[in-house]
Order: structure tokens, then sequence, then C-alpha cells
């Protein structure tokens, strides 16, 4: 019998120029929402839920239960909102299980409270590379892509992959490697598992950054990368990819909201717990990064 299709289902956040994918195994069937994103005006510290509430709609429209709601890895440029469709759609929320070293870095970088946890179990399940797990009746397998973050994952759900930070499209390349724990060694070797796949795999991207003329675009092609993405298209090695990569990465800016973004997504999206006078606060470390 051969295995269904996944239908996935793009939403596109232009405030981040993020996209959360839903990936279902048929109409009135069960779904994984793969990167939530919470509306987050970093000026006035107000959040809201407008992105999510389109989730919402489209899950109800067509009558999906929702299994899993997945984070590729702790996003430094959105601030996820897996909490808030966790109340809505049930599901459970899941990362790969090297989230406590991300966890452990920033702990420390953020001076966070003593109690804050660094094993993961803010989660409601840790991936392990080559684990399989069910959406319906899909067959997914989620992969460990170690390289922008120490604990990127992919998952991989018939010929649809959902990559993560790991690829953009082909004309911007890949994603950048200077945050802790970052290699772009060890990009480039989770970029080609990826890239092994069969030429015609979806790849479903995190977020698109298109250039003058052309408009965001949520997947890609095995074929499309290998043959034109400008930082690891077939003919680019190792050597000249990290070299290439830590020359772009010198020139980057810190993402707008990395300090807001990894203080809530270490926390499966949960803002941090209430002070005293019942308030939560996010914290800016000044001269830290």
């Amino acid at each position: 019998m051969p295995h269904p299709t996944p239908l996935v289902h793009s939403l596109f956040d232009p405030a981040t120029s993020t996209y959360t994918h839903i990936v279902y195994d048929h109409e009135q069937g069960h779904a994984a929402i793969v990167d939530s994103v919470l509306d987050y005006d970093h000026k006035s510290g107000r959040t809201h839920h407008a992105h999510s509430d389109t989730v919402i709609a489209f899950v109800r429209q067509h009558g999906l239960t929702v299994d899993w709601i997945l984070e590729t890895h702790a996003h430094a440029d959105h601030l996820s909102d897996a909490p808030y469709l966790k109340a809505a759609l049930g599901g459970r929320i899941a990362i790969g299980q090297h989230i406590h070293r991300v966890q452990h870095v920033f702990k420390k970088l953020f001076h966070l409270e003593a109690g804050f946890a660094t094993d993961g179990s803010q989660f409601d399940h840790l991936f392990a590379d080559g684990e399989t797990f069910s959406i319906g009746t899909l067959t997914a397998q989620a992969w460990h892509v170690p390289g922008h973050t120490p604990a990127d994952m992919a998952f991989v759900v018939g010929d649809a992959v959902f990559v993560g930070d790991t690829l953009f499209m082909p004309d911007v390349g890949t994603a950048r490697c200077d945050f802790p724990g970052g290699d772009a060694h060890q990009l480039y070797r989770s970029v080609q598992r990826l890239l092994d796949l069969p030429g015609d795999t979806r790849l479903y991207l995190c977020h698109d950054y298109p250039p003058e003329g052309r408009k965001p675009q949520a997947m890609t092609t095995v074929r499309a990368q290998r043959e034109a993405n400008i930082h690891v298209r077939d003919g680019i090695g190792e050597d000249d990819f990290v070299a290439r990569r830590r020359a772009r990465d010198a020139t980057l800016e810190m993402p707008v909201l990395i300090l807001p973004s990894v203080q809530v997504n270490i926390r499966a999206g949960h803002l941090p717990p209430p002070e005293a006078d019942g308030r939560r606060y996010l914290k800016i470390p000044v001269d830290a990064l």
C-alpha cells in the first residue's frame, strides 16, 4: 500500500518573515503545527495572537486534530506561541533533545531564576535523532541537523521536510552560524544530509527573505537547492562553504528580536514567571552579545 502524501498549508508572518506550517494527513484528519509565531511588539512589549488565530481557524475549518506542535529550534528572530495553540487545539509541544545545551548557555547569559530547568522539561517531548512518530496516518522522523544552533531539528514527513533555519531559498542561501554553539562545519554536513534526499523532495522553510522583485516562498526542492543555492550548491565543498559562511556572518547584525525570543523559546513559548508585582519581565543583558 503506498504511503499517504502529506498535505501542507503554510502561513507567512511578514513582521518576522516566518512561515508556520500545518502538515496533515487528510481532511478531518490529524495534523502537526511547525514553528508557531507569537505577535510581539518590541517597542511596547505587548503581545497578541493574530497569526496563531489564523492557524487555529484553518485547523478548525478543516476539522483537524492536532497531535504535535513542533519547534525546529529555539528561534532567535520570533517568539513561539506554542502554549496558546496547545490551549486552543491540544497537541504536544516538542523540540530536539539537545535543547538543554541552549538552555544552559542562555540561563547564564540572562541570569534566569535559580529554578529554571536546563533539562528540556518545559517541553512535552524531546526528540532524539532518527526518532519516528505519527501524525495520524503519516509516519514522520526527526533529524538532528546542528550548525545554526546545537539543537536544530528537521522533520521528515513523507516527501515533505520541514528544515527550520538550515536552508533558505536558493537565492538567499543558508542560516547563520555565529550564535552560541553554532558551527559552520556542522551546518554544511547537516545540509548535505538533507540534500542527499531525492531531488523532488519538498523542503519547507522557516523563513524567506526574498530579494527585491520576488515574493516570499514557503517551499523549495532538493533539486533546486543542489542546482542553485548560493552557499551550498553542488560543487561547493565544506571548506569553501565555511569560509563563505564565516565571512557573511561577520557582516550581520543581531536579529531585532533575539533577546526576547530566546528567553521565551527556551521555555517552550511560555513567558517568564510573574514577579512580586504580578507582572512578567524580559531581561536585556547589557554589553553581553
